[in-house]
């Protein structure tokens, strides 16, 4: 016969022969209770194995501390490194973390949000551009705060995390021409998020300010075999490029197996590539790759720091935080 799950706040009163209060107040930081009475309490509930429902004393506040992570492309290293943070600290914070998939578009999205809302969720963090913005309407019509990360929405209530990409997108077109790159390319996505396109423009927009123009090539997913293709086009031009920034470090990876592998040629010597996310994949050696450094311990702080605070008498405009990532120097772009 299985033991039982849960025991309730009555047993340890009846056990402990005190009041049903007497065992809410002394589980209450603050609560006025005796020394007596608390040691009963607590002595009734390590000998019945009683723990606190936080989550039905949440909802008598109308609070249920659930968070609720909205993400794409979780296989993805860095998404996978920023859910890791996230988690950690909403749980340091007595949060808890409810998981949404948005890979899929069969409606399977929508369904699994319509739970989390019936298990009243507090809040919500969208974790990238990809999913819908009838998923932030959804958030916001059901009473949720909201943050979002590299998203362009513009909600009132919200907090919006974004980085400074057009400004990384300069930086690395200045870095390829010091280096002597003079034919400049950027490996793009089809996915078109904020982030991606803040990067491609001001990577465009700088090199232009050189004297230079950009070849730009887009295609399928921001993953390593999107990096091979996309090198295979830029590669097999009348005019190869010798300086790429690709979007993320996983076009990149795949961008640089393909010109290695395929046309032979030697990084950095003949061609200098420049990935974005600071991948783990990115410091090995087969890789080496020069990338920027998404600032993921800082990007999960404000997002908690946000939720977990007293936001009532603030006013309902959006609130935007915009962090710089850090350009971490490797050996695939050469010394200038």
């Amino acid at each position: 016969m299985p033991s039982k799950l849960f025991v309730s706040a009555q047993e340890v009163a009846e056990r402990a022969g005190v009041s049903r209060s007497a065992v809410s107040r002394t589980f209450t930081p603050g609560a006025s209770v005796s020394a007596d009475t608390r040691r009963r309490v607590l002595e009734a509930a390590e000998a019945l194995g009683y723990h606190v429902n936080h989550l039905a004393r949440g909802l008598m506040r109308n609070e249920s501390g659930i968070v609720c992570l909205i993400v794409s492309d979780v296989a993805t290293p860095y998404r996978s490194a920023l859910l890791r943070e996230l988690t950690i600290q909403l749980q340091n914070a007595g949060k808890v973390a409810m998981f949404v998939n948005t890979d899929r578009s069969d409606g399977s999205v929508d369904r699994a949000l319509q739970q989390a809302i019936r298990y009243r969720a507090d809040a919500s963090i969208i974790l990238s551009g990809l999913p819908d913005k009838s998923i932030t309407q959804l958030c916001l019509r059901s009473g949720q705060r909201l943050v979002l990360i590299n998203r362009d929405d513009d909600q009132p209530g919200t907090l919006k995390i974004n980085l400074d990409d057009y400004e990384s997108g300069g930086r690395i077109a200045t870095a390829f021409v010091r280096t002597g790159c003079r034919t400049l390319a950027f490996a793009n996505s089809e996915a078109r998020t904020p982030s991606l396109m803040g990067r491609e423009r001001g990577f465009i927009a700088a090199a232009e300010k050189l004297g230079l123009e950009v070849v730009v090539e887009r295609y399928g997913s921001t993953g390593y075999e999107a990096g091979r293709v996309l090198a295979q086009r830029m590669l097999t031009r009348a005019e190869r490029p010798d300086g790429v920034f690709c979007a993320t470090d996983l076009l990149a990876c795949g961008f640089m197996d393909a010109a290695r592998h395929q046309f032979g040629l030697s990084i950095p010597d003949q061609l200098c590539v420049a990935g974005f996310d600071d991948i783990e994949q990115a410091s090995w050696s087969s890789f080496d790759l020069t990338t920027f450094a998404q600032p993921v311990m800082a990007i999960a702080s404000q997002a908690v720091k946000w939720l977990a605070g007293g936001h009532e008498d603030e006013p309902e405009e959006a609130h935007s935080i915009t962090l710089k990532a850090e350009l971490i120097w490797r050996g695939s772009i050469r010394k200038g």
